[in-house]
């Protein structure tokens, strides 16, 4: 599982004309599953990283003391099966993207355990599957890329047995 996690001022997500969700001071988070991933990626992405990674300064100006939750931040989630891409030539390729039903339910069992963990009101997401509006308002610039250990383990034997292939 991969999290691109974005530090903004605020964020809405919209599909077609209709606001789905917005949020305030917090993280624009865009969430790729992979084939692969389980149960164990969701509580590594969730637990470990999502809501302690420290991206927000504190009361004083010191950089990288604060989470989301210990700032009482908003969290946007976005389903993105596009973050597990690969080219062919300038093709995209997505088969290394988790699909359909298994892709939704693992993604929505991470969205209620970061509800469980944190808010239920602060943890806010767009529509599965669905062409969404993505707006930001970024702040700092900061980006910030994880990935799941095991993710990133099968990612690169797959990327090393192709390759291997097709020599």
């Amino acid at each position: 599982m991969k999290a691109l996690i974005q530090r903004v001022t605020s964020a809405k997500v919209t599909v077609g004309d209709e606001l789905i969700s917005i949020i305030g001071r917090g993280c624009c988070v865009l969430i790729g599953i992979s084939q692969n991933d389980t149960l164990k990626d969701v509580e590594y992405i969730r637990a470990r990283k999502l809501l302690s990674i420290r991206l927000f300064d504190d009361d004083v100006g010191k950089r990288w003391q604060h989470s989301v939750k210990d700032k009482n931040f908003e969290l946007l989630c976005i389903s993105q099966f596009t973050l597990y891409n690969r080219l062919k030539g300038n093709k995209p390729d997505f088969h290394l993207a988790m699909q359909g039903t298994e892709a939704f339910n693992l993604y929505n069992t991470l969205l209620n355990k970061l509800r469980e963990q944190y808010s239920e009101d602060k943890i806010k997401d767009g529509v599965f599957g669905a062409m969404m509006q993505v707006h930001i308002q970024n702040d700092g610039p900061v980006t910030i890329e994880i990935e799941s250990p095991r993710s990133s383990e099968t990612v690169s034997s797959k990327e090393s047995s192709t390759f291997s292939i097709q020599l």
